[in-house]
């Protein structure tokens, strides 16, 4: 079985911090860009049952109903396992009650990006909210996530317990909680940039949340019981996944790939920009550092029957054992929580030439 991400790099409003959405405006491109979709899954799907399935972008809510057809229609050459877990991508703003009643029977899983209820951070990113819709599409959908995003420049802890407040009076199964991190070089960059994160923010997020009865199961992820999201632990468990579509990324066979950015060469079918083979090290170091986003970590047995050795081979991890960095029991290793915000520094102890030397 396989997984696939399929990128829909359309939006319908003025966006400030992505370079698709200031190119690729609904219309523009659109229709030769799901033609162009299609070629590229019939070209190297290989008829494998897909277990999940994201819809992501951009926003791919933003098309009309009839792009949507065609959108289902080509996304029907994939074989779905009987409880394929379907993720769509969605604006708030674009969740009219037609296209709810359209997606209800296409999707299982709607991924809902609010960001903040405050009207200034809204503003800063260009961004709208629709709450009502929120509302409406929970008449047809019990697996919901919510994006929110804060460290904004400025932001205090009671704007953010005001967000937290109101997504949790939404009552949706999974949370996922970005702490804002922008590109350079976008006005967004340059109004709102910190120097620094604040993960007293980040703590400050896991508490309410735990205490509302969220189990935080990844850094940045939280979800009530048997919600987790199957297509991101795919991610995180450094499994095979197809990317299909502009600047979509994929992980077949021990390789990793990247598709071309450039809306004009992908309609022309060059879809590939670069990829790359990796050898055992640099599988290694993918698996510990997606792995480590997990809180409950890296399952040894999984491991041993991945790569056909004990995990305690590699040296790097022992040392951060002995360290109390990581931590471990019977079944896994995982971060110590008292490091959970600045994992970057242990995980930057797995880049080394070779991991498993002693």
């Amino acid at each position: 079985m396989i997984s696939v991400y399929i990128h829909i790099p359309f939006c319908n409003r003025i966006c400030t911090y992505c370079d698709f959405c200031k190119l690729l405006k609904v219309d523009a491109w659109v229709n030769d860009y799901l033609v162009s979709l299609e070629k590229e899954i019939k070209s190297l799907y290989r008829g494998e049952e897909v277990k999940t399935l994201y819809i992501g972008g951009g926003s791919p809510s933003c098309l009309n109903i009839e792009q949507l057809k065609k959108l289902f229609d080509v996304l029907s050459i994939f074989k779905f396992t009987s409880n394929c877990e379907i993720t769509f991508e969605a604006n708030s703003g674009d969740l009219t009650l037609e296209k709810l009643l359209f997606l209800k029977d296409k999707v299982n899983r709607l991924s809902i990006g609010i960001e903040t209820f405050n009207k200034k951070y809204l503003k800063l990113m260009g961004r709208d909210l629709n709450v009502l819709n929120i509302k409406a599409a929970k008449k047809y959908f019990d697996n919901i996530n919510i994006d929110l995003m804060y460290n904004f420049d400025l932001q205090n802890t009671l704007e953010l317990k005001e967000d937290l407040k109101k997504i949790l009076e939404l009552d949706v199964p999974h949370i996922s909680a970005y702490s804002l991190i922008i590109e350079p070089h976008t006005k967004l960059f340059i109004e709102c940039y910190k120097e620094t994160t604040d993960d007293k923010m980040d703590r400050f997020v896991s508490d309410v949340l735990k205490r509302n009865g969220y189990n935080h199961y990844e850094i940045r992820n939280y979800c009530k019981k048997g919600y987790e999201s199957k297509h991101n632990l795919v991610y995180w468990d450094n499994d095979n996944y197809y990317g299909f579509g502009l600047g979509a990324s994929g992980y077949i066979d021990n390789v990793r790939y990247d598709n071309t950015r450039n809306i004009k060469e992908y309609l022309k079918g060059k879809y590939l920009r670069e990829k790359h083979t990796l050898d055992l090290n640099e599988t290694l170091q993918n698996e510990f550092i997606l792995g480590f986003r997990k809180l409950a970590g890296i399952n040894k047995k999984k491991f041993y029957e991945k790569y056909g050795f004990d995990i305690h081979k590699i040296t790097v991890l022992n040392n951060l054992i002995s360290d109390k960095m990581i931590c471990e029991n019977k079944d896994s290793v995982y971060i110590n929580p008292d490091y959970l915000y600045v994992s970057n520094e242990i995980l930057l102890k797995f880049f080394d030439e070779d991991l498993l030397k002693h």
